[in-house]
């Protein structure tokens, strides 16, 4: 059962890891088309209250789609409900992660989120570790 859930569990991984490279890549690419060079480097200066503000405007922005992923599953619209989470899911991991590497260092001045980060951080590198041992993962890292 143990390597049947880390099997499963690296099969996520390779998909989340090249995810997040094709959105960090959509990512840098959009903010370069939209002209958002000047925004980005003074959100990167910004104080560590306003980087908490701008952190949390694309957690705000992506929650009702989530919330909106579960109503239609609980309206037994699953396949809509699925793809309305993958949406919010995509749409998150852009806007959170490129407005979080941008604020990073003033997020982190705040005692609640470097322990938060660092504690989340550790549980993923030990998840990492165990995944990338498995034959599923080094089979499929051949193939990228």
């Amino acid at each position: 059962m143990k390597k049947i859930l880390l099997s499963l569990l690296a099969i996520f991984l390779i998909i989340e890891e090249w995810l997040w490279d094709l959105l960090t890549a959509f990512g840098r690419s959009l903010s370069q088309w939209l002209n958002l060079q000047r925004f980005e480097q003074w959100l990167s200066q910004t104080s560590p209250p306003m980087a908490l503000v701008a952190f949390s405007i694309p957690v705000l922005i992506v929650t009702p789609i989530n919330l909106a992923a579960f109503g239609l599953l609980a309206k037994g619209m699953v396949l809509q409900g699925i793809l309305v989470e993958v949406l919010a899911k995509l749409l998150g991991t852009l806007l959170v992660a490129r407005v979080f590497a941008l604020t990073k260092p003033q997020l982190l001045t705040f005692t609640f989120l470097r322990i938060t980060y660092t504690t989340i951080t550790r549980w993923l590198q030990w998840a990492h570790a165990k995944i990338t041992e498995t034959a599923v993962y080094r089979w499929v890292k051949q193939f990228r």
